[in-house]
């Protein structure tokens, strides 16, 4: 009997339970906390957080480096090639305005043969002796003032080299990237060319009046030579002869 009663006691309680189960709505439930499936969430968002940041960073790193291309690619602002230019044209002017000799094989080889031979014959008249003399002084005289007026020259590019060599390396030296600066380098380098370009043509100028003045000098020995044979060799000399007084 009393196993009975418990029996039915016991049935009757779980049948109240499961009932009361499934009148309870499911956010009233309990729930099971799962300690290694949470840390493996946590881990799994901050390898995900990671990722974000490095594409972030790389992202940032790829916009300076085209920043630092973009400067690297532009151009110096200063430029002295005009400048330049017409320093070198202006001596190479100057030059070709030389006096009665010009910077010409053919010119020159035609002044030789003329007013500069290898020696007079004793049929060369003293008019023509004198007036090659004249000309091959006057030629040296124009040398002469020719290279001075290149060294002039050379000497008032000072000024304006001086201030282009200023503004280059104030452009070189607040140039934004390795563009700027290379082009500075080089107009730095053209300027040094020019330099070189001014005291070749006040070398070639020197070098044209001595040459000029070596070989006025040269032709005067010869003309002197020519003169003293003409002066010891003028003719049979004195020859007595009978001659009349009176008639």
């Amino acid at each position: 009997m009393k196993k009975l009663r418990l029996r039915t006691a016991l049935t009757t309680g779980v049948a109240i339970l499961t009932l009361v189960t499934a009148v309870i709505p499911a956010e009233a439930q309990w729930t099971v906390f799962d300690p290694a499936n949470y840390t493996q969430n946590v881990l799994t968002a901050a390898r995900e957080l990671q990722q974000v940041n490095n594409e972030i960073q790389s992202l940032e790193n790829q916009a300076a480096s085209l920043a630092n291309q973009a400067k690297n690619l532009a151009s110096l602002p200063y430029s002295s090639l005009v400048q330049l230019d017409q320093s070198i044209a202006q001596t190479q002017q100057l030059l070709a305005k030389a006096q009665r000799i010009a910077y010409d094989v053919t010119t020159i080889d035609q002044a030789f043969s003329q007013t500069y031979p290898q020696g007079y014959s004793s049929s060369t008249s003293s008019q023509q002796l004198l007036a090659d003399a004249q000309t091959r002084w006057q030629n040296a005289r124009a040398g002469y003032q020719d290279a001075m007026r290149v060294q002039a020259v050379a000497v008032q590019n000072l000024e304006s080299t001086r201030a282009q060599i200023d503004a280059l390396i104030s452009a070189s030296q607040s140039a934004s990237g390795a563009l700027q600066a290379a082009q500075a380098g080089n107009q730095l380098i053209a300027l040094e060319t020019k330099q070189l370009a001014d005291l070749t043509a006040v070398i070639a100028a020197i070098a044209r009046a001595q040459s000029l003045d070596g070989a006025r000098a040269i032709e005067t020995q010869a003309q002197a030579q020519q003169q003293l044979f003409n002066f010891l060799n003028y003719g049979q000399g004195y020859r007595p002869g009978s001659a009349q007084m009176f008639h």
